[in-house]
Protein backbone atom coordinates (compact mmCIF):
# COMPACT_ATOMS: atom_id res chain seq x y z
CA UNK A 1 0.00 0.00 0.00
CA UNK A 2 2.91 2.43 0.95
CA UNK A 3 4.65 1.39 -2.65
CA UNK A 4 1.24 2.42 -4.72
CA UNK A 5 1.02 5.35 -2.75
CA UNK A 6 4.69 6.52 -3.25
CA UNK A 7 4.00 5.73 -6.78
CA UNK A 8 0.98 7.91 -7.30
CA UNK A 9 2.74 10.38 -5.03
CA UNK A 10 6.12 10.44 -7.28
CA UNK A 11 3.78 10.57 -10.49
CA UNK A 12 2.09 13.83 -9.40
CA UNK A 13 5.24 15.48 -8.59
CA UNK A 14 6.70 14.67 -12.39
CA UNK A 15 5.03 17.49 -13.47
CA UNK A 16 7.38 20.05 -11.79
CA UNK A 17 10.56 17.33 -12.71
CA UNK A 18 12.08 14.81 -11.68
CA UNK A 19 13.57 15.95 -8.31
CA UNK A 20 10.37 16.71 -7.01
CA UNK A 21 8.90 13.54 -8.42
CA UNK A 22 11.78 11.14 -5.99
CA UNK A 23 11.13 14.13 -3.34
CA UNK A 24 7.27 13.13 -3.33
CA UNK A 25 7.89 9.51 -2.93
CA UNK A 26 10.63 9.66 -0.11
CA UNK A 27 8.16 11.63 1.73
CA UNK A 28 5.18 9.20 1.18
CA UNK A 29 7.79 6.50 2.12
CA UNK A 30 9.34 7.95 5.16
CA UNK A 31 6.08 9.30 6.51
CA UNK A 32 4.99 6.02 6.68
CA UNK A 33 7.97 4.56 8.39
CA UNK A 34 7.82 7.22 10.61
CA UNK A 35 4.42 6.53 11.46
CA UNK A 36 5.71 2.44 11.52
CA UNK A 37 8.35 3.37 14.33
CA UNK A 38 5.80 5.04 16.83
CA UNK A 39 3.34 2.22 15.99
CA UNK A 40 5.73 -0.30 17.49
CA UNK A 41 6.89 1.92 20.37
CA UNK A 42 3.49 2.08 21.17
CA UNK A 43 2.26 -0.98 20.89
CA UNK A 44 5.08 -2.69 22.98
CA UNK A 45 4.86 0.20 25.21
CA UNK A 46 0.91 -0.32 26.11
CA UNK A 47 0.15 -3.02 24.90
CA UNK A 48 -2.30 -2.45 22.32
CA UNK A 49 -3.77 0.91 20.18
CA UNK A 50 -6.12 3.60 21.43
CA UNK A 51 -7.66 6.45 18.82
CA UNK A 52 -5.46 8.35 20.85
CA UNK A 53 -2.37 6.30 19.07
CA UNK A 54 -4.04 6.29 15.91
CA UNK A 55 -4.50 10.34 15.97
CA UNK A 56 -0.54 10.55 16.87
CA UNK A 57 0.09 8.40 13.96
CA UNK A 58 -1.51 10.19 11.61
CA UNK A 59 0.22 13.57 12.71
CA UNK A 60 3.62 11.78 12.58
CA UNK A 61 2.98 11.09 9.56
CA UNK A 62 2.05 14.45 8.00
CA UNK A 63 4.49 16.29 10.00
CA UNK A 64 6.92 13.98 8.77
CA UNK A 65 6.01 14.31 5.08
CA UNK A 66 5.31 18.34 5.25
CA UNK A 67 9.35 18.22 6.66
CA UNK A 68 10.93 16.26 3.23
CA UNK A 69 8.74 18.10 1.15
CA UNK A 70 10.04 21.71 2.85
CA UNK A 71 13.84 20.51 2.50
CA UNK A 72 13.40 20.75 -1.34
CA UNK A 73 14.85 23.87 -3.66
CA UNK A 74 11.98 26.32 -4.26
CA UNK A 75 11.19 27.84 -7.19
CA UNK A 76 11.80 31.21 -7.65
Amino acid sequence: MAVGAAAVAAAAGTALGPYDAVRNAAAVLLACAAAEGLLRHCRRRFGGVTGDVFGGLAETAATTALLVLALGPHAQ
